[in-house]
């Protein structure tokens, strides 16, 4: 048993720590059966016949078939192993029972493999909450800072808070100019960094009261 947990620790610490140092150097994230948190895909039906939903609070579903396999990833297979070791290591030094070493060392285990999945899916949701998505600067009111020339002749510019972020994006209008200044409302996305604004109505100044 002990060698056992000996080659867990081995092999497993040494993947975890190659993981560790291609992370660092850009090149953990290239695996094409992985996502970002190294999970793997599987669109696996729930019981119902449907594919699994999450609830309204985000969180996974009681029917969701596929939360357990988005637990299993390789990252998460890596370090269960890697603390199954250790921790069966740590227990037959300190001679305890087998029964008591298999579970310390399954205990620990299923708690790392745990823990970095939520690490790896918080990381995961802070890079995608950190990620500007112009389309939801639409209905966003915003102040002119260069003037938007009529009739879409031109851009101007435009501020606006999007996602806790005050950002600048060049905006067009199809009606009147807008002048430094002007409180308007995104009603279109043009491009990548362009939107079209126009004045608000009196119903979406009272709104943005």
């Amino acid at each position: 048993m002990d060698t056992l947990f000996f080659w867990c620790a081995l092999i497993g610490g040494t993947v975890l720590v190659c993981q560790f140092v291609m992370t660092l150097i850009g090149l953990g994230d290239g695996h094409p059966d992985f996502d970002a948190g190294g999970a793997i895909h599987l669109d696996t039906p729930d019981v119902s016949g449907g594919v699994g939903h999450a609830d309204s609070a985000g969180h996974p579903s009681i029917h969701d078939s596929t939360w357990f396999f988005g637990v299993i990833t390789f990252r998460t297979l890596v370090a269960a192993v890697t603390f199954f070791g250790l921790a069966g290591m740590w227990a037959l030094e300190r001679e305890v029972q087998p029964f008591g070493v298999l579970f310390i060392a399954s205990g620990a285990g299923v708690a790392a493999m745990f823990g970095v999945y939520y690490v790896m899916r918080s990381l995961t949701k802070l890079d995608s909450e950190g990620t500007l998505r112009i389309e939801r600067a639409v209905g966003k009111p915003g102040t002119v800072y260069l003037p938007v020339p009529a009739s879409s002749s031109g851009a101007g510019k435009i501020h606006l808070k999007l996602q806790n972020q005050l950002i600048e994006l060049q905006a067009m209008t199809p009606h009147d100019r807008l002048p430094v200044g002007a409180t308007v409302v995104v009603t279109g996305v043009i491009g990548p960094d362009t939107v079209e604004v126009a004045l608000p109505s009196p119903a979406e100044i009272t709104a943005h009261a």
